[in-house]
């Protein structure tokens, strides 16, 4: 038989995670595999890159799609379990799950639908989008959605490290942006002084002119940063006579907090989850190319070369 698209295989991911028990995602592409009869050849056949199989890629988009509806959660990396939503769901016996339905859940349009001004746009669907849209901007908008996944699969990672390896990775992202000079040098300024509300310091520039501080938190992403913890950070800024500071999480920041920074003169950039992850893909911090793909248009002025005898 054809390989299933994505949303054909929602409902029956869905089911085998039905157990309540932590999946691996490798079991569940040969369960899947199994309930729809694919041949060893189907199971092999290669996305154009060449770089994955199209039945495992059709299944991990599956369960991030229902991740971002709420109806399957990661308990660990590489691992997902179905949640109380999700098997609330499968009582109600749905004929099948796709795109469309899982627009019922906020989680899932936020996740779907890009933001313009803080204010909700009108929502199109599938449908429309590649109706309306020209082959450059399909393209454009796959691309972004490619680089959401990668951002959100690159968060489980960096949850699942330890303090250690997460201190190793900001510094790392912080000297790729430009900041504390050297790896060596960056390395050996961060952690030093040890101060309530200040986990270290990197240089601004490369010629230390100015120090910035840093607070570093990896937090669940369920939870959220709020004003008290910024003020605390604040404070011991001002106790180093410190106009900069940067607080990375792996979480969010309340509004009352995301407020509270930018009514202060004390400069403080607030990195969320998201934003950190989307700074590591710009800067090749824990990713690789996977594929490379040119949009090449006609050389008109080679062409105009053969009109001249």
């Amino acid at each position: 038989m054809p390989i299933p698209d994505f949303q054909t295989i929602m409902l029956p991911l869905l089911s085998y995670a039905s157990d309540k028990e932590p999946h691996h995602i490798q079991d569940a592409v040969k369960h899947l595999a199994n309930k729809f009869n694919l041949s060893e050849e189907e199971q092999s056949d290669l996305l154009p890159s060449g770089q994955q199989p199209i039945f495992y890629n059709r299944v991990g988009w599956a369960r991030t799609y229902l991740k971002k509806a709420g109806l399957l959660a990661s308990p660990k990396r590489g691992f997902f379990q179905i949640t109380q939503r999700g098997f609330d769901i499968l009582r109600e016996n749905p004929q099948k799950i796709d795109m469309s339905y899982l627009r019922r859940f906020k989680e899932f349009i936020e996740f779907r639908e890009s933001k313009q001004n803080d204010e909700t746009k009108e929502i199109k669907s599938e449908t429309q989008i590649l109706e309306d849209a020209t082959p450059e901007e399909v393209l454009e908008n796959t691309y972004q959605h490619i680089r959401e996944y990668l951002a959100n699969e690159l968060l489980d990672f960096v949850l699942d490290c330890t303090p250690g390896f997460f201190e190793k990775l900001v510094i790392e992202l912080l000297v790729k942006m430009g900041y504390g000079g050297s790896q060596r040098d960056a390395a050996r300024a961060v952690g030093r002084s040890g101060d309530e509300g200040i986990d270290g310091i990197i240089d601004e520039d490369r010629l230390g002119l100015n120090a910035i501080y840093i607070q570093a938190k990896k937090w669940d992403p369920n939870s959220t940063v709020g004003r008290p913890e910024i003020q605390k950070f604040v404070g011991a800024l001002h106790g180093k006579k410190a106009r900069r500071g940067v607080f990375i999480t792996t979480s969010s920041f309340t509004k009352a907090a995301r407020e509270y920074a930018n009514s202060i003169d004390t400069k403080v950039v607030l990195i969320n989850g998201h934003r950190l992850t989307n700074l590591m893909i710009d800067n090749n911090i824990g990713v690789s190319v996977n594929s490379i793909y040119e949009i090449k248009d006609v050389d008109t002025d080679y062409f105009g070369k053969s009109t001249v005898i």
